[in-house]
């Protein structure tokens, strides 16, 4: 009989993680829902194999990663969110493309000059194992498989919903320039000075961001605490919660972040903006804008 088809990873560039849609029901215990970070984008790559919207997919940080199809058959699979380069059996196919990979073939995924994120899916999924209802990897908790490392093996799950019925899925355009992200007043934005300073000019993304969120910083202008060293009791948050620590430098909150821990969140970032911030490279320049809902 032959072996089912799977991938076995020949190089690994950037973290590389597997991630679904995330734990749901679980922040009683103390567990967030981690996910994918960028969840549009890997939701399009799902789509576009025609798995189930809660398909496990590679999130793939900075491109580089590199993969060797085994087994026996055909795997389906499309890249989406930020777009790299991608080769298939020594035949390069773009980001976007639906492509059938067989046994031997070589996936590589270059890198791109915006963004941070991309998502490989496979159609049927990648078949991690499942901790507390999901297969995603939390880089706070520490739960889901671990990250991908050279040699390792994966499996390839059924987790379908249809056929694929398209070529290829356009991709959205992340410009050039600072990244604006939309946001609205938090529900401790008294716990700061001046809390429009935060939509005075513009932040740089510090290189200490990762899944938990994406840490900002600038020499002048900080958010100078309102109430010396008093803190908060720490209270439950959600993705997109800008939190200001006492560095005055905010932090917004990604897929893996924790609670407050005592630190005020003084705006939340409108939810369909969340996955730009997840594009966000260290570096690259933010801005806020006041929105009212």
């Amino acid at each position: 009989m032959s072996a089912r088809v799977g991938l076995r990873v020949r190089r690994v560039g950037g973290p590389t993680y597997v991630e679904d849609r995330g734990r749901t029901g679980q922040a009683g215990i103390g567990v967030g829902r981690s996910g994918a970070a960028d969840r549009a984008a890997h939701a399009l790559a799902n789509r576009a194999v025609g798995n189930a919207p809660g398909a496990a997919a590679l999130e793939v940080t900075l491109g580089g990663l590199e993969l060797e199809v085994t087994g026996d058959g055909v795997l389906w699979l499309c890249v989406t969110g930020a777009p790299v380069t991608v080769e298939v059996g020594g035949r390069e196919v773009g980001a976007g493309a639906v492509v059938a990979a067989r046994a031997g073939d070589v996936v590589r995924l270059g890198t791109s000059p915006r963004g941070l994120r991309s998502y490989l899916a496979v159609r049927g999924g990648v078949d991690a194992p499942v901790t507390l209802g999901s297969r995603s990897h939390d880089v706070l908790a520490g739960l889901g498989p671990a990250p991908l490392a050279d040699g390792d093996e994966l499996a390839v799950g059924d987790d379908v919903a249809g056929e694929p019925l398209v070529e290829a899925v356009p991709l959205p355009a992340l410009g050039a320039g600072a990244v604006e992200l939309r946001v609205v007043r938090g529900p401790r934005d008294d716990w700061v000075d001046d809390v429009d300073a935060l939509v005075t000019g513009s932040w740089t993304t510090s290189s200490r961001s990762n899944r938990v969120g994406v840490r900002l910083e600038r020499d002048e202008g900080l958010l100078a605490p309102a109430h010396g060293d008093r803190q908060l009791p720490s209270e439950g948050a959600c993705r997109g919660a800008v939190q200001v620590p006492p560095s005055g430098e905010p932090v917004v909150f990604l897929a893996d972040h924790p609670v407050t821990g005592g630190y005020p969140v003084v705006a939340v970032v409108v939810d369909a903006d969340v996955d730009l911030a997840a594009q966000v490279r260290p570096g690259e320049e933010v801005r806020f804008r006041w929105v009212t809902r």
